[in-house]
């Protein structure tokens, strides 16, 4: 075989063995981009899912607060009731606030924090026994914590 034959076949043979190299390589390429694709798009809904699952707590939070604030009004204004029912004095204007922190616990809820609530604003009502209204009050708070405690989320 001449010189030119065995140069042309090595030449041949290179460009071949390139080409199939080279299409393998790409193969392999688009394999390892697209493994990198599906791992970021991975990544990426695991973080999502983390400011989801952030959002929701942070949800659950801000109703449990504005709750407890709704609570403490409550709490205060019929503390203030009682203590003008008991002493005589004032209650014009506990008079009037009592009903409306009333509606906002009925609108906080839950059903059994705001029938506790009424009981109290009934015993005010009808000039219930102090030690009928202090049990009342006793009764609210319970089911005002319960309805505080944190777990799987506010109603």
């Amino acid at each position: 075989m001449s010189e030119w034959a065995i140069a042309l076949i090595t030449a041949g043979a290179a460009i071949v063995g390139g080409a199939v190299t080279g299409w393998y390589s790409r193969s392999a390429g688009i394999r390892q981009a697209e493994a990198a694709r599906l791992a970021g798009e991975r990544q990426a809904e695991a973080a999502l899912e983390t400011v989801r699952m952030t959002l929701r707590d942070q949800a659950a939070v801000r109703v449990l607060d504005l709750r407890r604030q709704t609570y403490v009004r409550f709490l205060h204004t019929a503390e203030r009731a009682v203590t003008a029912a008991r002493t005589g004095v004032g209650g014009e204007e506990e008079a009037v606030a009592l009903p409306s922190a009333l509606a906002e616990v009925a609108l906080e809820g839950p059903p059994e924090v705001y029938a506790a609530a009424r009981r109290i604003a009934d015993g005010l009502r009808r000039n219930a026994r102090p030690d009928d209204l202090e049990d009342a009050k006793e009764a609210f708070i319970a089911a005002a914590q319960r309805c505080l405690r944190p777990g799987p989320g506010p109603e």
